[in-house]
């Protein structure tokens, strides 16, 4: 089922779409018009749908300097070398770095002073969704080109899913996307938010999802690709990305494949002392499962838009922030538009079969537990719990304490309406949820607004109240406004 805010945002860039917008043919054409523009189109999987667009509009000869499919696995390999999987960003980068080097090597003498050479390619995998029942195929998709005649290249990568039913339209639209990267590419790299929208012209979020990108080289070299993330998810493009802790862009397959998971849910301004105990006691009970036979978990953390948000924006530099700091904790860090942790566990779901733990405070819990956040739903509360817990994810709960009273509230003596006293007791029985008993009693006395006002002061007791690496971060790189009263109070008086 669509969430309603997905629905709302589909029709708003419908809506958005202006006759002034160029189609796919119209941008095929511009470009084969365009005499600097030369290159090479390599696809292997879905048809040459990009490069079909380019000849079908015309002018072609101004544009292709060659296509080629390596279709056969031994061909494939002989051209672009080994690979274990051939639908992957090793095989698609393999596949650019060859066609572009081959078109410098034959073709920068005669023209290399007036050409932006460039090479495109795809590895795509499509599925006929109705006759296999399994979800629909997805591939890499990207660009190595010049901006300036014999200019050192830049790329953009990105990762699609492709959700139509039937393999005809997945291959259209591998064919639409194709040719919006690559005009986007060539008119838009100056702005990289706007080249991120402007992916999905013709197409919308019902067809295709672009849940990874990537930008390298000269023309990015101001890019932070871990604001490209946030956008993707900002605009719609998909519902949830990836990145690791030292921040490269990734698909959740190449981190989750076959493994379990243990995800955190926070805003992290900044992450403290109660929260790491949160995670890490959550790791000890969920390395205890047997399902899990001593396998390690994914540890990581997520943040949603909404926590995002300061005020009704989202500030990219307070986001930044709180990026570092999580990475100094050497984690991936994921941001999504899950508003309900029942949507989170099924995404989670389509790349691990493996178990899924949550660390949840119990505030969350009682959230959880409350009919009318699911008004929306036909099943209402019924339907997100069987959602939830169907494919075994689990909720460790770290207790609260009340400030005024200094009461211990566990999930003992949780508080819920009567008539879901016995569904909550089931859960709690069968150990959908369970207690964390043993934490530090010291850190539920720590809150974040005392955290962040001793940020703001500048005050080096707060190495007491959050992780000695995220401390450091924060004081080094003078994140969330460090000192920042210190500076204002130190500051002339204006004239």
């Amino acid at each position: 089922m669509l969430d309603s805010r997905r629905i709302l945002c589909i029709v708003r860039r419908e809506e958005t779409m202006t006759k002034d917008k160029l189609n796919t043919g119209q941008k095929a054409l511009q470009i084969n018009l365009d005499a600097k523009k030369y290159g090479t189109f390599a696809e292997i999987g879905a048809g040459q749908e990009v490069a079909r667009w380019f000849f079908h509009v015309g002018k072609a000869s101004g544009t292709v300097a060659k296509t080629i499919s390596a279709y056969d696995m031994a061909v494939s390999d002989a051209i672009y070398g080994p690979a274990e999987r051939y639908v992957s960003r090793k095989r698609l980068q393999s596949m650019l770095d060859l066609e572009f080097d081959l078109l410098l090597q034959r073709l920068d003498k005669t023209r290399g002073d007036k050409s932006t050479f460039f090479a495109f390619a795809n590895t795509v995998t499509t599925k006929h969704i109705a006759k296999t029942g399994e979800e629909g195929g997805h591939g890499w998709l990207g660009i190595k080109f010049q901006t300036l005649p014999r200019n050192a290249p830049s790329t953009i990568i990105i990762h699609v899913r492709l959700l139509d039913t039937e393999t005809m339209r997945q291959q259209e639209t591998v064919g639409i996307i194709g040719v919006n990267l690559i005009h986007a590419a060539f008119y838009q790299h100056i702005e990289p938010e706007r080249l991120i929208g402007a992916l999905m012209d013709g197409l919308t979020s019902l067809r295709v999802e672009v849940d990874m990108i990537k930008f390298t080289g000269p023309a990015f070299a101001s890019v932070d690709n871990r604001l490209m993330a946030l956008q993707l998810v900002q605009q719609w493009l998909t519902e949830a990305a990836m990145f690791t802790a030292d921040g490269e862009s990734v698909i959740p397959s190449e981190l989750l494949y076959k493994k379990p998971v243990l995800l955190e849910r926070g805003s992290f301004r900044p992450l403290t002392n109660p929260m790491l105990d949160m995670m890490d006691r959550a790791q000890e009970m969920f390395l205890q499962e047997p399902a899990l036979q001593g396998e390690a978990p994914v540890a990581m953390f997520e943040m949603t838009l909404r926590q995002l948000q300061v005020g009704d924006a989202i500030d990219h530099r307070d986001f930044l922030d709180r990026v570092d700091t999580l990475g100094a904790l050497g984690k991936p860090v994921l941001i999504s538009n899950f508003l309900r942790y029942h949507r989170l566990v099924t995404y989670l779901s389509r790349h691990t079969q493996k178990p899924i733990g949550l660390p949840i405070g119990l505030v969350r819990l009682r959230d959880v537990m409350d009919e009318k956040f699911y008004t929306d739903l036909p099943g209402g509360l019924m339907e997100s719990l069987g959602q939830l817990f169907k494919n075994g994810a689990k909720l460790y709960v770290y207790p609260s304490l009340d400030k005024k009273t200094g009461k211990l509230f566990t999930v003992e003596n949780l508080d819920v309406a009567p008539h879901l006293r016995h569904l909550y007791a089931h859960l709690v029985e069968n150990k959908f949820i369970e207690n964390i008993t043993h934490f530090n009693a010291a850190s539920l006395k720590i809150y974040s607004g005392e955290v962040l006002a001793k940020i703001h002061a500048g005050d080096e007791a707060l190495a007491q109240l959050i992780p000695p690496q995220i401390f450091e971060v924060i004081k080094a790189k003078q994140l969330f406004g460090w000192g920042q009263k210190n500076i204002v109070s130190q500051s002339p008086v204006p004239c």
